[in-house]
């Protein structure tokens, strides 16, 4: 067995995946790229070069990790996304409620990061009642509450709920081929779309979307490629170095590492609480677009402007915590690291998101 320093293989996984983290923030704070902002953009304006941009990212990640997978390098059975329960209730209830509380709270939890990197004081309370509701569905009063309910409804799949592990059943055909052929067919479809349009071709658009798209598949090559240890000379078990699990591979999500960032600041003095690939990428981000805005002169302290705005907030994260994690994952977790696995549950998340933003947004055009 090849010796292996896994204390210094565990400081470059985190020192990469908080290099990528620190890109996406810069990148979401020069392109304005928000999941939220594209669905409002489109609702109140009728714009969809914002939408554009998330797709091209979709389509990115989509292709980057398919591609991994056609290369033997990675196993989307070997993440959150793909395991055979799946939980499609969770997927819906959850997704719609992150998805509405995401614009009550003025973005998602990416975007909750890297206003905060800018000056944000709103967004800061938005990640610290986000990262309370979400500890507590994680393993407090709401956990109960969510394993005892939407949880409790599942399907239980004889393979992988991927789209490549359910079709290698029917068809014969070998999974790492399934998904190059059907990874490669949907991430160039969605590009193409992406790009077709003037709108989806202007420098923002391409450079937000290109970058978040590669940004995750960078973290799933950090995660998968780098971190993986076929045999940990301690445990003689597999293990993926840096993730919050370390038996699942992982890339970027942004509701449970809120929690988690939470739980390693006030248990810091307890040496079983260490570092994840989860907690360093929310402090890259935050990094990231805080290391721009002060580059631009774009850094601007700003606050609550009456007692709404501020319940509003509140209520928005909490349905962001809650919903998060029922869902297993957000905008970023589900509608880009789940959804580059081609997991039927993180497309079912993903349209239950769009569907709460959509009906929040058309609430509060109704009050208008």
């Amino acid at each position: 067995m090849q010796d292996i320093d896994m204390a210094a293989l565990g400081h470059q996984v985190l020192w990469a995946a908080f290099g990528l983290s620190f890109v996406l923030g810069a990148v979401a704070q020069r392109t304005h790229f928000c999941t939220m902002g594209a669905v409002a953009d489109i609702v109140n304006m009728g714009s969809w070069a914002r939408m554009r941009m998330w797709v091209l990212a979709i389509g990115v990640a989509m292709l980057g990790f398919n591609g991994m997978v056609g290369l033997g390098l990675i196993d989307a059975g070997k993440t959150i996304y793909a395991s055979p329960r799946l939980l499609w209730l969770s997927n819906i209830v959850g997704g719609f409620l992150f998805g509405f509380g995401m614009v009550l709270a003025s973005g998602c939890g990416s975007k909750t990061l890297v206003r905060i990197g800018a000056g944000n004081l709103k967004s800061l309370i938005v990640f610290l009642v986000m990262g309370l509701s979400a500890f507590a569905t994680l393993k407090g009063i709401t956990a109960v509450l969510r394993v005892n309910t939407v949880d409790a409804v599942s399907v239980q799949l004889s393979t992988g709920q991927d789209l490549p592990s359910l079709l290698a059943v029917s068809t014969g055909m070998a999974k790492a081929s399934l998904a190059l052929w059907i990874g490669g067919a949907l991430g160039l479809a969605l590009i193409v779309w992406a790009l077709v349009r003037e709108e989806g071709r202007s420098q923002d658009v391409i450079v937000g979307g290109l970058i978040t798209g590669l940004v995750i598949v960078g973290i799933w090559w950090v995660s998968g490629v780098l971190g993986h240890v076929a045999e940990d000379p301690n445990t003689l078990e597999e293990v993926f170095v840096g993730s919050t699990s370390r038996e699942r591979m992982e890339a970027l999500s942004f509701v449970s590492p809120m929690a988690y960032v939470l739980d390693w600041l006030m248990f810091f003095s307890d040496k079983r609480k260490v570092l994840t690939t989860a907690i360093v990428s929310v402090f890259g981000v935050v990094t990231g677009s805080g290391v721009y805005a002060l580059a631009t002169r774009a850094f601007r302290w700003e606050s609550f402007r009456t007692t709404e705005d501020l319940a509003s907030h509140l209520v928005g994260a909490l349905l962001m915590g809650v919903g998060g994690v029922v869902a297993m994952g957000c905008t970023i977790g589900q509608g880009l690291s789940g959804v580059s696995t081609l997991s039927l549950g993180s497309f079912i998340a993903l349209a239950s998101i769009i569907a709460g933003a959509v009906a929040c947004l058309r609430w509060q055009l109704s009050r208008l």
